[in-house]
């Protein structure tokens, strides 16, 4: 076995300075464990850095934003991509190529000012990588099916080390250091989000509104507990929230009209906004936070299993979670790179717990009772928002 590869780029080991930031990502709730971090700047970094991890048997992970990490790594090198972030942007094919480390905000910038979009998701600290690696349900995703269909090329390190080009997300092994991903033309989008309380009226009302919508219309419904802190405001505080979230391609203000009857609005933040923005519809956390997520592709949504919910994650349950619920169809049927179950389910069903309070079996224990009564229409967890849990898990 050949041992004389070498490594270049950063190099960091336990107690170097900058070490433990750097194996730390999003999830606060686990991190890598390397013996020997490579802060890769460059495809050349990342080759060499492969090319040392196969001749000396060592196990590999890469990590860009940390938002999904599933199985901490336990010695071994981990590549750290989040150097790599330049975008490039031709108007004229209206591609992008991206490198591995890049967020979906730093594509959304380099975007915007031609009039294109990414068909990224909600939040614009994710991985452009790990989200297409995903499939990529994103926020447009009725109307222009999965990100990762729009993959046009892919560069990367496959293990054996050597510089690689495929025209698809690769199942597993290779090391991507770029993409080239196409743009939609997209100057902005109209939604945003509208709060009710959660009341069965609601959760009914959802369901029934969102079953026939058009392709131009994405959408789904949180239901968030909110703790009884003074320092929330007070619509809010002590209150299970349904947040109803949509994002659309064209005028949906009389579509949304029967949304405001479910119940009192307690607020709502509707209207045109640039293709820029669009992180606002979800306000998604920016910070770093310790959690556990499950999710699950349901054929169609048991509106009995559907008013279970609250009273297993509301504000004064054991382990008060997040639920969303997304109306998928449309575009996404017509997948072509991702598994039939995600191209067939109607709907998806994702659950997060903040461990803050409870532990983690506590979190696992909730999350299996919430999805058991969906058991019926389940097709398989939907990977890309399960944290905390590796693919041998069952």
């Amino acid at each position: 076995m050949s041992t004389t590869s070498t490594l270049i780029g950063t190099m960091l080991r336990p107690g170097d300075p900058g070490f433990d930031a750097e194996r730390r990502g999003f999830q606060a709730a686990r991190a890598h464990r390397p013996d020997l971090v490579v802060a890769a700047a460059t495809a050349a970094d990342v080759q060499a850095a492969v090319h040392h991890a196969r001749d000396r048997g060592f196990a590999l992970a890469v990590q860009s934003s940390g938002h999904g990490l599933a199985a901490p790594l336990e010695g071994g090198m981990l590549i750290s991509t989040r150097r790599m972030r330049e975008v490039t942007v031709d108007p004229a094919t209206r591609c992008a190529r991206v490198e591995a480390g890049a967020r979906w905000a730093d594509v959304v910038a380099a975007a915007s000012p031609h009039g294109l979009a990414p068909l990224s998701g909600s939040s614009p600290g994710v991985g452009v990588v790990g989200y297409l690696l995903g499939g990529g349900f994103g926020l447009l995703g009725r109307t222009f099916g999965f990100a990762a269909d729009r993959v046009r090329r892919v560069e990367g390190v496959a293990p054996s080390g050597e510089a690689v080009t495929l025209d698809r997300p690769p199942a597993g092994g290779t090391v991507v250091t770029a993409v080239e991903i196409e743009l939609v033309e997209l100057a902005g989008i109209w939604g945003g989000s509208l709060a009710v309380e959660v009341t069965p009226a609601v959760l009914d009302g959802w369901a029934a509104w969102s079953a026939d919508l058009p392709e131009q219309v994405t959408t789904g419904i949180s239901l968030v507990p909110f703790a009884d802190d003074p320092t929330l405001p007070p619509p809010f505080r002590g209150r299970h929230i349904a947040m109803i979230t949509l994002a659309a391609t064209v005028d949906a203000a009389e579509l949304v009209r029967p949304l405001r009857e479910l119940g009192p609005v307690i607020h709502e933040h509707l209207g045109w906004l640039p293709a820029a923005e669009s992180h606002a519809i979800h306000h998604d956390p920016t910070e770093p936070e310790p959690y556990a997520g499950d999710a699950r592709l349901l054929r169609t949504l048991d509106r009995d299993a559907l008013r279970a919910i609250p009273a297993l994650t509301g504000p004064s349950a054991p382990v008060p979670s997040v639920v969303e619920v997304r109306r998928l169809g449309g575009a996404y049927g017509r997948g072509r790179t991702v598994p039939a179950s995600a191209r067939e389910a109607g709907y998806l069903v994702r659950t997060v717990t903040v461990l803050d309070g409870p532990d983690e079996t506590a979190a696992r224990a909730l999350h299996e009772d919430l999805f058991r009564p969906f058991a019926a229409d389940d097709l398989g967890r939907a990977w890309t928002f399960c944290y905390g849990l590796s693919r041998t898990t069952d």
